[in-house]
């Protein structure tokens, strides 16, 4: 089985991904509930259970230190805007992305979050060493650096897209991905 359930604090903020086995250990111990189960039955003698897909912490789980800073990759920077060309719109696979510097590299424009954005190769190619001004092209949405981490989807190399069972945990469509930084601390 290569169900993996979504861990959530008592907020129902998303923490971190586990492996189904571990859900049904921390639900055995008394520290989660199922919120969320996936169609799969586990049977023991004495029991059977659908396979948990989001549990969530009764206690408040909270954060001693600051969050680290998201490490800027290509991997963070198309999670962070979700496979999409940030030019046209159009998702693609990872290997048919770029990134492009919105203040062009040559002209002086710095390699940080808000600098650089995911683009199609067509696109990329048409804004070229312009300002998405000058090359008439519009950006969907401004560059930022990311709140959230993106390592549990980056871990999980779903292309920023988990199990459908997930979505109401992991998404919000003004915001896109809402995922918080992860602790190991459980």
């Amino acid at each position: 089985m290569a169900e993996q359930s979504l861990l959530l604090n008592a907020t129902y903020e998303p923490l971190k991904v586990v492996p189904w086995q571990k859900a049904v250990h921390l639900f055995f111990q008394g520290k989660v509930e199922v919120v969320e189960t996936y169609d799969r039955l586990i049977c023991s003698v004495h029991l059977s259970m659908r396979v948990p897909a989001v549990i969530r912490l009764y206690r408040l789980v909270t954060f001693h230190h600051v969050r680290q800073m998201v490490k800027f990759s290509r991997d963070t920077l198309f999670t962070r805007d979700c496979f999409s060309c940030q030019y046209c719109g159009k998702k693609f696979e990872k290997q048919d992305l770029t990134f492009d510097h919105v203040f062009p590299a040559a002209r002086g424009g710095p390699k940080t979050w808000e600098n650089i954005v995911t683009a199609c190769r067509k696109c990329n190619h048409k804004k070229s060493g312009k300002t998405p001004e000058e090359a008439g092209m519009r950006l969907l949405k401004k560059a930022q650096r990311p709140f959230w981490s993106p390592a549990i989807l980056v871990m999980m190399n779903l292309n920023a897209r988990g199990p459908k069972i997930w979505e109401n945990y992991l998404y919000d469509s003004s915001r896109t991905v809402l995922v918080p930084g992860v602790s190991d601390s459980l």
